[in-house]
């Protein structure tokens, strides 16, 4: 098992307090439900796309990808692309959600050692609280921001900040938990420390994270190194 650098904050002044989690492919794994779910909007207009181009949508809410790719389905309002895309969101026939045990089990043991953490996501409200629910861990979490709660979405490290001030903690004691390149950004550019999870991307796309491990119980807390 490969591990990105390696981060001890045993003698760290500022040593991780609490965690903010995204939610698709670092808690579940929804990501190939979502890129089939892209693939149906880009079929039904006859836009062609491979899967490097899926991939960059990946981590984000789907109105910023819609508004940074403008040639990809020109003429056609922002509303009624969302409304198409939740339509077909609901089709029987997209791949299952996947939960991750092994987030859960990381969950779980943070929330008994007394660490505070909540939920920053790309996507919406109903959406978390159904998922976190499944998961049986709703009631862990003090916190959720999701897309409707902010004005830009990741890789602007706004939702990070607003994750920050529900937690109570100053960015330099939170570490984020995210599985795609925007979302390591985000926590990047919000001035905390990152952990990658190679759910959904390979390790080379998650290189600015501090870290990056194959499942979220590799990670020592509260140093952020791997398990032995």
């Amino acid at each position: 098992m490969g591990v990105s650098a390696i981060v001890d904050l045993s003698e760290d002044l500022t040593p991780p307090r609490a965690a903010l989690f995204d939610l698709d492919g670092t808690l579940i794994n929804s990501e190939p439900r979502s890129l089939a779910t892209w693939a149906k909007l880009l079929d039904a207009h006859n836009v062609p796309y491979d899967r490097e181009l899926l991939h960059k949508f990946m981590g984000r809410r789907g109105t910023d990808v819609l508004a940074d790719h403008p040639e990809l389905l020109p003429g056609i309002t922002l509303d009624v692309l969302i409304a198409e895309l939740r339509v077909y969101g609901q089709d029987p026939d997209l791949p299952p959600v996947e939960h991750l045990p092994e987030s859960v089990a990381f969950l779980r043991r943070l929330h008994a050692e007394g660490v505070p953490f909540a939920l920053v996501t790309s996507a919406g409200r109903d959406w978390a609280e159904l998922a976190l629910t499944d998961l049986g861990v709703r009631e862990l979490f003090k916190g959720l921001v999701t897309a409707g709660d902010v004005s830009e979405g990741k890789p602007d490290p706004q939702g990070y900040l607003r994750g920050a001030e529900i937690l109570g903690y100053a960015p330099e004691h939170i570490v984020v938990f995210e599985d795609t390149p925007a979302g390591v950004q985000a926590g990047k550019s919000a001035g905390m420390r990152v952990v990658g999870i190679t759910t959904t991307h390979e390790r080379p796309a998650l290189d600015r994270a501090d870290l990056v491990v194959d499942h979220l119980t590799e990670v020592d807390w509260p140093r952020i190194v791997p398990r032995p």
